[in-house]
């Protein structure tokens, strides 16, 4: 089960680096391998299945329509921006989007505004 968590924070790691996201930190949010910007979490492994992006809650209600075989929620998430995302069925195109879509929502504004797709 480890060896899954690692292999899925490598995963995103790459993906992050793919989409040259600046600013991006290596840390654990609750304990679970995370990828933070500004000290913010944005994408945290939270088990061998899933992982949770930041996201805004207008968004957040988009996706779980759209594909609710990928994303989902559970009691603890709703009203929070943070979205649980099967990680095993969504592609790395996909992921990369929603990963840049967190990095936004987390980063400094700043810093948000440097960033080139």
């Amino acid at each position: 089960m480890a060896d899954d968590v690692d292999a899925i924070f490598e995963r995103l790691k790459r993906l992050a680096a793919e989409a040259g996201l600046p600013g991006v930190e290596e840390s654990t949010s609750y304990g679970n391998p995370a990828l933070k910007v500004g000290g913010k979490s944005f994408v945290a492994v939270k088990n061998a299945e899933t992982i949770v992006i930041s996201i805004a809650l207008d968004d957040k209600e988009h996706l779980l329509e759209m594909a609710p075989d990928i994303y989902f929620q559970t009691a603890h998430y709703v009203g929070w921006p943070y979205l649980p995302v099967r990680v095993a069925l969504i592609g790395d195109e996909e992921l990369r989007l929603r990963l840049t879509g967190a990095w936004r929502f987390r980063a400094p504004k700043k810093l948000a505004g440097t960033y080139q797709t």
